[in-house]
């Protein structure tokens, strides 16, 4: 009879298994690897089968992904019970009396954050509670690079149950975690939650995981875990690979020995092939229990709150005017900078430039940045979307735009691609607004998304956008407070059409300690007029609005005078409730924005003269 698990190990090293999906890969599946715990048995079975023969004395479940999140997207959301349980069954069934079985729980926040702990919660339970019906010998916690998520998860197991826990981060940069803590605190912190094992898997390959691990201290309490990637990825033919020199592995495993790990494994990429060689080449199976650790210096700074662009510290105490010009879609750009020029001199606070809206191509926003500050002193604000750039585009692009000194952004999604000028064109939406949000606050702090130093902190004040023309108001503040949480310093809001949603506005504002760039956009036509409410997503204009412009009949100039009249009584309206205002030019038509902070400017030097005369 085997010993209990933590006992044996305290003991001995152990050899874990390697990758369950590279493995079903190479049988030629490619969709829900856990859905074949019950439609193909045999061959996760085979798969268990293989690593042991290979060495193997401990064996995962095939569950990492067999959570309600991410089984829904093959509508198998409701299957979680039966794949989960058969998942332990035939583990056990290929570990016989020998062989311990751990119960998989893998994380389900990567480079998305935007999962609710809530959800998390309860999705680990549901598993959870079968691996402790089933009867599993310990629980691995693995893949998890928030920490945020692992900290609750290891939490819960603590709570409901007395099985051995073994917790795993994984890392994006070396030594390094995406919170920017270092691993050695990482791993002092889930020890201090009661995690039995601590450690790190997937991303990597042996040898930055080794060198990672050298800055670790031996735990006090826990035993250290590796389950390192057999190397980095390769794209061959479409397909991805990963290196297959297993006396390499092998030769690593008992360097990490060295290193105070007792549980060592493999994650992506590795085969039964890899886990021979570690097999094979730990003759010596006597735990490390003293290291001279290399402490890794310090990757995240305590770094202060940047400085407020002069934008934002102008807007929380007077009237602050931005316009937005949109880059041209071609590469005529007299006329816009021309405009650019113009409303600079008449006193615009900054030129917002939108970040290819409705998602078709124009100029390049931050080439445009660059120019209207070298040329004209202007001060632009960076519509930043998260529909064009992945991950890494949006980091290298923040970077840039620190380099060019640009302070002002605006984060949002982006219109989709399928209603721009190429449908076939990919959306990427790696982030979502708030995740883009909560990224540029964390590079505020001097360090990436990755948890790597950026060694300096950029300076940017990140607005948001919001939707005042939602019916119910309730749900766009709720979202308007979410987006406060990730870190937005101000709003910028769609155009208003009437004077009851600058009111119903102005109550909703109240609701978030945040200042407003109220939306002002003119109207030039009948046929402008409702081609906005009907066509444009979130825009919706008052019914007296729309009557107005009808009104006014065909007559171009007729139709202008209306519109612009209306527009000045909105603003006229406007700047009583709100600091910030935000004129809209539409289609390069500068001059209406010209005469509208004309507008504005003169009604404020009336006010002043009447106030020196009250």
């Amino acid at each position: 009879m085997k010993r209990p698990f933590l006992e044996q190990l305290r003991d001995r090293v152990l050899v874990a298994d390697g990758a369950m999906g590279t493995l079903l890969y190479s049988y030629g599946v490619d969709h829900c690897n856990e859905e074949l715990n019950f439609s193909h048995p045999e061959d996760v079975l085979r798969v268990h089968q293989q690593y042991i023969e290979a060495g193997a004395e401990v064996i995962q479940t095939n569950t990492y992904a067999a959570n309600y999140v991410k089984l829904a997207r093959y509508g198998l959301q409701e299957q979680v019970k039966a794949i989960n349980t058969a998942a332990v069954r035939l583990a056990k069934q290929a570990a016989g009396e020998e062989v311990y079985v751990l119960g998989t729980i893998g994380g389900l926040r990567g480079i998305k954050q935007d999962i609710p702990l809530d959800e998390i919660k309860r999705s680990f339970r549901e598993q959870l509670y079968i691996f402790l019906m089933e009867g599993v010998d310990a629980l691995l916690l693995e893949t998890y690079y928030d920490f945020e998520e692992l900290e609750t998860v290891v939490q819960i197991a603590k709570q409901e149950c007395e099985l051995p826990i073994i917790a795993e981060l994984s890392m994006h940069e070396v030594g390094v975690l995406q919170n920017g803590w270092t691993l050695a605190e990482g791993l002092s912190r889930l020890e201090g939650l009661g995690a039995d094992v601590v450690g790190i898997n997937c991303r990597m390959g042996p040898f930055h995981m080794l060198t990672a691990l050298k800055n670790v201290p031996i735990p006090q309490k826990a035993l250290l875990s590796v389950y390192p990637n057999a190397s980095l990825p390769q794209l061959e033919e479409g397909r991805y690979t990963y290196a297959e020199e297993f006396s390499y592995f092998g030769d690593i495993a008992e360097e990490l020995r060295q290193q105070g790990v007792h549980l060592i494994g493999g994650c992506c990429g590795t085969t039964p092939g890899h886990i021979q060689a570690v097999s094979e080449r730990l003759k010596d199976r006597t735990p490390i229990t003293e290291k001279q650790a290399i402490p890794l210096k310090a990757v995240r700074k305590v770094v202060e709150p940047s400085e407020e662009s002069p934008l934002l510290q102008k807007v929380r105490n007077e009237t602050t005017i931005l316009v937005e010009l949109d880059p041209p879609k071609h590469l005529n750009t007299d006329r816009f900078y021309e405009g650019i020029e113009a409303l600079h001199k008449a006193g615009a606070d900054a030129l917002t430039l939108a970040d290819n809206p409705l998602a078709s191509p124009r100029v390049g926003n931050d080439a445009v940045a660059a120019i209207i500050k070298q040329r004209y002193g202007a001060n632009p604000l960076v519509h930043l979307t998260c529909r064009d750039r992945n991950l890494i585009g949006l980091q290298s692009h923040l970077m840039g735009l620190h380099e060019l000194g640009v302070q002002d952004l605006l984060a949002i999604t982006g219109d989709p691609a399928k209603i721009g000028d190429f449908p076939g064109a990919a959306s990427v939406y790696d982030l979502s607004s708030l995740e883009l949000i909560e990224l540029i606050k964390q590079n505020n702090k001097g360090y990436s998304f990755s948890g790597k130093s950026l060694e300096r902190p950029t300076q940017f004040s990140v607005g948001a956008a919001f939707n005042p023309n939602y019916r119910h108001m309730d749900a766009s503040v709720k979202r308007l407070e979410k987006k406060v949480a990730a870190g937005a310093d101000y709003f910028i809001t769609q155009p208003v059409f009437g004077i009851e949603q600058l009111h119903a506005l102005a109550e909703a504002s109240k609701q978030v300690d945040r200042p407003f760039f109220v939306g002002i956009m003119p109207l030039l036509s009948s046929r402008n007029a409702e081609f906005l409410h009907h066509e444009v997503p979130g825009i919706r204009l008052p019914d007296d609005t729309r009557e107005r412009m009808r009104l006014a009949g065909e007559d171009p100039k007729r139709a202008l005078e209306e519109g612009m009249a209306i527009t000045k009584e909105l603003v006229a309206e406007a700047v009583k409730l709100f600091n910030g205002i935000y004129l809209i030019t539409p289609f390069l038509r500068y001059e209406l924005s010209l005469e509208l902070i004309h507008y504005i400017t003169s009604r404020k030097q009336e006010e002043s003269h009447d106030q020196l005369y009250i």
